[in-house]
């Protein structure tokens, strides 16, 4: 796909989707987005020149709307966490999935090609480590199992149709602009949070489980790659850095950064989580010459700025 493409991002006001965008207009694409801002924010977009729409994934003459003129669709609107999923299976399901099919018919009758950001949590708690794409799903929570039912939908409709499409799988990405202020916020704003205000970081578990933490930046600039980039319909591509820290290694990190040590509070393991998570990265270098640019301490470090610009506090 060559410069110069409009492109819609569905989520796009939300933490992956506004760097998604920027990462667009750097290259010269044309942004659209579509929002409920249900958890995106309008400031997350601020000094970027897009066409921002506001409405539901599931309205389908909206869809038909603001589809006319697109040629390639991000898909990363989404009720997000495992948690809020298993709290409320049923808003999970009516907005991941059927709102994924919505967008996908929409796509579709637009002749665009549609990216669909997928979720790490598709592998379950798999011993078996580095995760690759080839393995079997096996979701473990009613969040895992609308991304999985997506990322199928993405599969068949390249098959029956024709249709061009791409997955990638995050593997919990974290940076700028990720909300810090919900009980659903991901691990590392949260503790980011916990960090600046002198409170102790809540650790579910013993503090061993671990995860191939993604900087935004980078996951933003594979998702574009997976667009730009010619790759076999319904193709799965992890998109991480293949590396594992624990969230014990997390808290070191974090209290080399503020300078003193963490405060940490263990409580019980979460329902519906895995235990270790690790992307095999030799697809996305394959298909995309994508690898990741920024270290874990790096990302952390630049995170924890940006929280402190936000949020000034003591640490």
């Amino acid at each position: 796909m060559s410069a110069e493409k409009q492109l819609l991002i569905t989520g796009g006001a939300g933490f992956i989707g506004s760097h998604l965008a920027q990462a667009c207009l750097e290259r010269g694409h044309r942004v659209r987005i579509l929002d409920n801002f249900a958890t995106g924010l309008k400031k997350n977009l601020e000094g970027m020149e897009v066409d921002l729409v506001e409405g539901d994934i599931r309205d389908e003459a909206l869809l038909a709307k603001i589809m006319k003129d697109v040629d390639g669709v991000f898909h990363l609107a989404a009720l997000p966490s495992v948690p809020r999923s298993v709290k409320d299976p049923f808003a999970s399901h009516d907005n991941n999935i059927t709102g994924v099919l919505r967008v996908l018919i929409a796509a579709r009758d637009a002749g665009a090609k549609m990216v669909f950001a997928g979720s790490s949590s598709a592998y379950g708690d798999t011993e078996v480590l580095p995760k690759r794409e080839d393995m079997p799903v096996s979701p473990l929570s009613p969040y895992a199992v609308t991304k999985v039912a997506g990322e199928h939908y993405l599969k068949a409709f390249a098959r029956v149709y024709g249709m061009p499409t791409a997955i990638v799988r995050y593997f919990n990405v974290f940076g700028p602009r990720q909300r810090n202020d919900s009980p659903y916020s991901g691990v590392i704003a949260k503790f980011c949070r916990a960090a600046l205000e002198g409170e102790v970081c809540k650790i579910e578990g013993d503090g061993l489980q671990s995860r191939d933490f993604t900087y935004v930046a980078d996951a933003a600039r594979g998702t574009l790659l997976a667009m730009e980039k010619e790759v076999p319909g319904g193709e799965v591509i992890n998109l991480a850095g293949g590396n594992r820290i624990s969230l014990l290694d997390l808290v070191n990190s974090l209290s080399k950064f503020c300078g003193s040590q963490v405060r940490v509070e263990h409580g019980p393991d979460r329902p519906g989580d895995v235990k270790h998570s690790q992307a095999d990265v030799s697809k996305a270098l394959a298909l995309l010459g994508f690898k990741t640019e920024f270290s874990f301490d790096e990302g952390l470090e630049k995170t924890l700025e940006w929280y402190r610009k936000e949020h000034p506090a003591p640490c």
